[in-house]
């Protein structure tokens, strides 16, 4: 009996079943790379995840902040990095997806430099409009905008962020124009909005759910696949008559390609139980986060699929970035 217990328990391992663990790992604390400043959606993952990580490892987790050139140096840094799991990333949709796309001169190859462990979080959009512009509905929005064309301005957190491109894919699935304002985070493009100067925004839900409640914006949409608990008179883009436009912003975590499969597994094990830890999860749901917890295969399946999503969306609109 005691060798067919050895005899399966050394099958869960060439398998990679849940027996697969690495000798020693982690031995010393790993560095978790965010490639954008504190304070934001990646840095609040990272932070909010490493006590329970560091719990069931058993070492300490250190977030490094690198931000620059819309993630891609914190990106560079964890593609360069010795790929035996202690160094990892949280990334964005933007880390991981739609930079692939939007840069001509990308130093880092999201689809080729990384191996992933699970999507965290994801969250998202909702579709806001000023109060002093004369539309409440999607419906409303498309007929302005085809009525006036070109006159709707869409405010965005910047180029390629995943608010402007929700905007651009929105003009393509209603055959409507606008024109794109880009500002350099979302907090600047919210007060413009809030203050009239633009029109309308594609923001995340948790930076503009206070606003929507307090009536200082006008919640049009929401660009998930079912209406959100905090806002459940809002619908859903589907709901008001546009299809094939579920957008979520997102976070996951990497680590560099030809990091040991045994080492993948434990940490995207750890992070998947981590993520689901009570305490964690609670923080985050507080933050508008969706806990997603996934397995590497969900997550690269996935992650390939909003690659070629965004690519579409961005060769079709004509938008590259140096």
């Amino acid at each position: 009996m005691n060798k067919l217990i050895c005899a399966i328990a050394a099958g869960a391992v060439l398998l990679g079943g849940p027996a697969v663990q690495a000798a020693g790992y982690p031995d010393k604390p790993v560095t978790m790379i965010v490639p954008f400043v504190p304070g934001g959606s990646s840095d609040i993952t990272a932070r909010s995840v490493t006590p329970a990580l560091s719990k069931l490892l058993g070492q300490t987790f250190v977030v490094e902040n690198k931000p620059g050139a819309n993630s891609a140096i914190g990106a560079q840094a964890l593609a360069r990095s010795t790929p035996d799991g202690y160094t990892m990333m949280v990334g964005s949709i933007g880390t991981f997806a739609i930079n692939e796309a939007l840069y001509k001169n990308l130093n880092y190859n999201p689809s080729k430099d990384f191996t992933y462990l699970t999507q965290a979080v994801r969250n998202p959009n909702v579709l806001v409009a000023a109060t002093s512009f004369p539309v409440t509905t999607v419906a409303e929005l498309v007929a302005y905008a085809k009525k006036n064309p070109g006159s709707v301005s869409y405010a965005s957190s910047g180029t390629g962020s995943s608010d402007h491109l929700s905007a651009v894919l929105f003009r393509q699935r209603t055959d409507s124009t606008g024109v794109d304002v880009p500002y350099k985070g979302g907090g600047a493009a919210i007060a413009d909005l809030i203050g009239g100067q633009v029109n309308v925004s594609f923001q995340n839900l948790g930076a503009v759910q206070n606003h929507i409640k307090a009536g200082k914006l006008k919640a049009l949409a929401i660009t998930g696949d079912t209406r959100a608990a905090d806002l459940p008179n809002v619908p859903t883009l589907a709901e008001a008559g546009i299809k094939d436009m579920v957008v979520y912003s997102w976070q996951g975590f990497a680590v560099p390609k030809g990091t040991p499969p045994a080492v993948v597994q434990q940490l995207s094990k750890a992070l998947q139980t981590a993520l689901r830890d009570p305490k964690t999860e609670q923080t985050l749901q507080g933050l508008g986060f969706e806990v997603v917890a996934n397995t590497p295969q969900q997550f690269t399946e996935f992650q390939q699929g909003e690659v070629k999503r965004w690519k579409d969306v961005i060769q079709k609109a004509n938008i590259q970035l140096e």
